[in-house]
């Protein structure tokens, strides 16, 4: 994704995919802050329909990442590996994640205004060639993907609330 691009998260990102891809996770955002003692955090989530993640499947991750991280040092100085699930305002990160996602309502913060605005949020109506189409409040707008600086989808609490209702 072009907001990520060239970053030590992105780079970090396309070398720990494929890894967590074979034990049967997405690693869907990578964040490094750097601070006094710099933190290391990675989002999962499981490949295909799954559950959602677990203590156990976070704890899995973070051995296994620290084993990489151990061998290869692509960090500079003392740092703390965070694993988490993506939660219920996941990001989204690639073209693929905007897709899979469609319908859904999302929040997404601009690199520079569209429409005076940095911000918007509305539902997701499909991404073809690197834009993305959202309808906020009845107009539909083209977003390039190049454009967005963050993006997170708006929990849909009843939704989740349903789902539980009906045992799920």
């Amino acid at each position: 994704m072009a907001y990520l691009s060239g970053s030590l998260g992105e780079r970090l990102r396309d070398w720990l995919a494929p890894a967590l891809e074979k034990l049967g996770y997405e690693l869907i955002q990578v964040e490094h802050v750097a601070t006094r003692r710099a933190v290391l955090r990675l989002y999962i989530d499981h490949l295909g329909a799954g559950d959602g993640i677990t203590l156990d499947d976070c704890q899995k991750v973070s051995d296994y990442v620290s084993g990489l991280l151990d061998v290869e040092d692509p960090l500079p100085g003392a740092y703390s590996l965070e694993v988490s699930s993506p939660g219920l305002d996941r990001p989204l990160v690639t073209a693929e994640h905007f897709r899979r996602f469609l319908g859904s309502e999302a929040r997404l913060q601009l690199h520079r205004p569209l429409h005076g605005s940095r911000r918007l949020r509305g539902r997701l109506c499909g991404e073809a060639g690197g834009v993305l189409e959202i309808d906020v409040d009845g107009q539909r707008l083209q977003v390039p993907l190049a454009d967005i600086r963050a993006a997170r989808l708006v929990p849909d609490l009843a939704a989740q609330l349903r789902s539980k209702g009906d045992g799920h």
